[in-house]
């Protein structure tokens, strides 16, 4: 499908792992190209997350993400879901390793990537789409299991005579195979397919590439189809959907982005692509809300942080007077210019920070007798205390310089620091009243302009450098 128009924007973030694969002898990770078309045409940027180990533990890295599209891949190891195999013997487990194959074996690091990051989209409320391995992933997370093998552990129950058993993978004819799945009224799968049910059972017919499924539910999880030996073949969470809120929960078994007409990239149904429309819809919809949650902060700090105060005019004149004093003296120290070599107009100048200096020792000061500071032939301020004269030492002679060379700043550092201090306090005080989603929505906002902030710096930097 063609890319949304929309694409001056900054497009949010779907994460997709892949899937690992042998080819001329080394391992190859891949993503099915159909669910990569949906989500960009839909308007959202898929992001691969590498099968490669170690990756589970670098998921920080791949923030902020705005929704999590899980697919195929191996079988989920037994013992995330307790275990249980329905009593299979060893000549069963090597059967359905035999038939099979790939995707009977266990990859333990892609089921420890995707179990973290559907556990991540569950506590914040991220949206999530699990289709077929993906959609087990989602249950087993949230404390569901799943049938080892559907053929030797599902018991069927009774179907009419002219009802053939449910086959559920077909390598004679893999993308050709369907089975019919019964949706249920008031589902999104019902909403979605309402103009191509069938009958009064509202049956569909589906693709099916799997041998394990959904054994018990997850409690937070209500069925939208069932195949008719009891399969389900499609859930989701009522409590965590609404699209157009950015709340999106739900796995299917089935494959409705591969459901297309023999020979042709045209749907079976008009309503296989709405799953992914909808996804990017709360996906899209799941990033406003956090940018707006970032500007509601941002602007709640401005208005609790105190306005910045002002010089008058005649103090301003007189700071601009006391900077042009202390950055003469500086020169003057560093240059060791004697007095006569001064103009007239840098001894007035000079003046005004003597007297600064005077004013300011006499306040220090607690005794009584003090005397206004002379100058010897190195520039140095004394005050006479009690009759005798005390030189300024070495380290407050070179205290002075560093002064003069930051003297520049000095009128506005104080009251910045006050309040950035007061801003801080009253930061420290909203996030205080925040939810733990809010903070992470606001973490999360951050660390987005954090981002884009070094991504800028190091274009200006490069586009800067000299060519060699």
């Amino acid at each position: 499908m063609s890319p949304s128009p929309d694409l001056a924007r900054i497009l949010p973030r779907v994460l997709i792992v892949s899937r690992r694969t042998v080819r001329k002898n080394k391992f190859v990770d891949f993503v099915g190209e159909y669910h990569l078309d949906l989500i960009v045409g839909y308007g959202a940027v898929p992001v691969i997350v590498p099968r490669v180990a170690g990756v589970h533990t670098l998921l920080d890295s791949f923030e902020p993400i705005h929704g999590v599209l899980l697919c195929e891949g191996e079988d989920v190891d037994p013992s995330l879901y307790g275990g249980e195999t329905g009593g299979l013997s060893a000549e069963q487990l090597d059967a359905v390793r035999s038939l099979h194959p790939s995707d009977a074996a266990i990859d333990h690091e892609k089921d420890s990537i995707e179990l973290r990051l559907a556990r991540r989209c569950l506590e914040r409320n991220i949206p999530f789409l699990g289709i077929c391995r993906g959609s087990q992933v989602l249950n087993v997370a949230c404390g569901g299991s799943l049938y080892q093998d559907v053929d030797h552990e599902l018991a069927p129950p009774p179907l009419p005579s002219s009802t053939a058993a449910v086959r559920h993978i077909n390598y004679d004819d893999y993308d050709g195979h369907r089975h019919p799945v019964r949706v249920l009224p008031g589902t999104p799968l019902h909403e979605w397919f309402a103009e191509s049910l069938d009958g009064e059972d509202n049956q569909l017919t589906v693709n099916s590439y799997h041998h394990q499924g959904v054994r018990r539910l997850a409690e937070r999880f209500v069925p939208m189809a069932f195949a008719p030996d009891g399969l389900i073949e499609g859930f989701y969470d009522p409590d965590a959907y609404n699209p157009g809120e950015g709340k999106f929960i739900m796995g299917l078994q089935f494959h409705p982005e591969r459901m297309r007409k023999a020979g042709s990239d045209e749907f079976d149904y008009p309503g296989c692509p709405k799953a992914y429309q909808e996804f990017v819809r709360a996906v899209v919809a799941y990033q406003e809300k956090l940018a707006a949650a970032a500007a509601n902060a941002a602007a709640s700090l401005d208005r609790c942080a105190p306005a910045s105060p002002k010089l008058n005019q005649e103090m301003e004149k007189q700071r601009k007077v006391l900077v042009r004093s202390f950055s003469l003296a500086k020169n003057l120290y560093v240059s060791g210019a004697e007095a006569g070599t001064r103009r007239p107009a840098e001894q007035r100048d000079l003046d005004a920070g003597a007297e600064f200096l005077e004013v300011k020792n006499q306040a220090d000061c607690t005794c009584t007798g003090c005397h206004p500071p002379v100058q010897p032939n190195r520039r140095r301020v004394v005050c006479v205390v009690q009759s005798n004269t005390a030189a300024l030492s070495v380290q407050q002679e070179k205290r002075l310089k560093q002064m003069g060379a930051t003297v520049r700043n000095a009128s506005g550092y104080l009251n910045r620091l006050k309040l950035n201090e007061e801003r801080e306090a009253a930061a420290r005080a909203l996030m205080a009243k925040m939810s733990v989603e809010q903070l992470s929505d606001l973490a999360s906002f951050y660390h987005i302009m954090g981002n884009i902030c070094s991504e800028v710096l190091d274009r200006k930097l490069h586009s800067a450098a000299p060519a060699p």
